[in-house]
């Protein structure tokens, strides 16, 4: 068999998304594309690759053996990918810098001082709940407030981040003890997103689900604002928005480490490296402000 990797990579996203569609979309190519570079490549094996069910395509048994290997190329073809990329000795291009919504707002307020640091890198900032795979170079850097249990991953420690209990200037309040706000309504997240920061403690306190349910930090951001009701925000989203106020101190029960994630043949690549460092000193300047310290 001679078959070339765009083939076993059309079987390989097929044989993972499971349908024609979803695989065309996943590979940005067309429907027909996907059926017909599959059929080449089950007539050079000589052995039929998939079941055709009618809601999915299944590996055969042939289908699961070639599976196997796929994968191993397809690891040594991303590993390979890195380390090139490892090779260049410049400070320029571009580096993808994931984070969840609320911190990458907080990237976008400093773009102009990374960017005044370094001139020639393009940043691609992505606002996302989900972990970007760094093996696949879906990002070059993640902030994440949890390290997850990947090989490869080399991380460090950015910031500890307080959290603390908001609500709109023009929310009027007679009291900011807790037992005096537990009858107002609260905004937190769906369940889908329970694993929030400051979540647990607000259904703890409240013996209930918050009346408005949302799941995403920003849109919380607005609905807060807007005077519908309170919410447990990060302090260095909330502090620096003149309409909100802090309701009561910091939240010591609620707190949540940052983290940089890089994968380890990347970490030496001079652009990534400089943007690690300067995020570090971003973040040391604005330490106060991150702890929640005014």
């Amino acid at each position: 068999m001679d078959a070339n990797w765009d083939d076993l990579r059309v079987f390989l996203t097929l044989a993972r998304e499971g349908t024609l569609t979803t695989a065309a979309k996943a590979l940005g190519v067309s429907h027909p594309t996907v059926s017909r570079r599959v059929q080449a490549l089950e007539q050079q094996i000589g052995a039929r690759l998939f079941e055709r069910l009618p809601d999915r395509f299944v590996p055969t048994s042939a289908g699961e053996e070639l599976l196997a290997d796929t994968e191993a190329m397809e690891k040594a073809a991303l590993s390979i990918h890195r380390r090139s990329a490892g090779l260049s000795d410049t400070v320029s291009g571009v580096v993808r810098l994931s984070a969840g919504e609320a911190m990458a707002a907080l990237i976008a307020r400093h773009l102009a001082w990374l960017r005044g640091r370094l001139r020639h890198i393009e940043f691609e900032v992505i606002a996302s709940h989900t972990l970007a795979n760094l093996s696949r170079r879906e990002a070059d850097l993640l902030i994440r407030d949890q390290v997850p249990e990947l090989a490869g991953i080399v991380t460090r420690k950015l910031c500890h981040v307080a959290y603390a209990i908001y609500a709109a200037r023009s929310l009027e309040l007679k009291s900011t003890e807790m037992s005096a706000l537990v009858d107002r309504p609260w905004i937190g997240f769906d369940d889908d997103h329970s694993y929030m920061p400051g979540q647990h403690w607000m259904h703890e306190q409240l013996g209930r689900r918050p009346e408005i349910r949302i799941n995403n930090w920003l849109v919380l951001h607005d609905a807060v604002r807007s005077g519908v009701g309170l919410a447990v925000m990060p302090c260095y989203l909330a502090d620096q928005d003149p309409r909100l106020r802090r309701v009561g101190g910091v939240l010591p029960e609620v707190s949540t480490e940052q983290w940089l994630l890089v994968h380890r043949d990347l970490r030496a690549l001079p652009r990534v490296r400089a943007v690690m460092d300067a995020l570090v000193e971003l973040f040391q300047r604005h330490r106060h402000l991150l702890e929640g310290r005014s």
